[in-house]
């Protein structure tokens, strides 16, 4: 999450615009010039250090990122605990998704996501090189949120 620094693998946040509330994000490309990616699976960076972080919407109480993982996981004992919901989709290759009250990883592949309720503690055990993920972070509106499917 963009907001919290002690998120590993993830940049500092931008000021949205004022006005309507709805901002795009800068985003470098090779060359410095500023960027939005197109394709979700295309334009992906070069193997890093740290996940690659692409802001693609922002709205009041939403954020829609794509998140380039080149093997990275979380650091060991480091639990995200976000105070606002998080829905995510494995678009390409694989990942460890650990909770904190489940005994082992789940495996997600292409096509599979999760809901994750505000404030329930996970971490990404481990990536492939490249994992793509479709990220929508989003505020509790007044309920919890709730899958549609299984």
């Amino acid at each position: 999450m963009r907001d919290e620094p002690d998120r590993p693998g993830r940049g500092t946040g931008f000021a949205a615009g004022a006005g309507s509330g709805y901002a795009l994000p800068p985003i470098h490309g090779p060359t410095g010039a500023r960027m939005i990616p197109h394709n979700l699976l295309a334009d992906l960076p070069a193997a890093a250090a740290e996940e690659v972080v692409a802001e693609l919407v922002r709205a009041p109480g939403l954020r829609i990122e794509r998140i380039v993982s080149t093997g990275q996981a979380s650091p060991p004992g480091f639990w995200y605990d976000q105070p606002e919901a998080e829905w995510v989709a494995v678009l390409a290759g694989a990942a460890g998704l650990h909770f904190a009250d489940e005994t082992a990883p789940r495996r997600l592949g292409p096509g599979d996501h999760v809901l994750i309720p505000a404030r329930r503690r996970h971490r990404v055990a481990w990536t492939d090189s490249p994992t793509i993920w479709l990220a929508v972070h989003f505020s509790d509106c007044g309920a919890p949120p709730r899958a549609l499917t299984p």
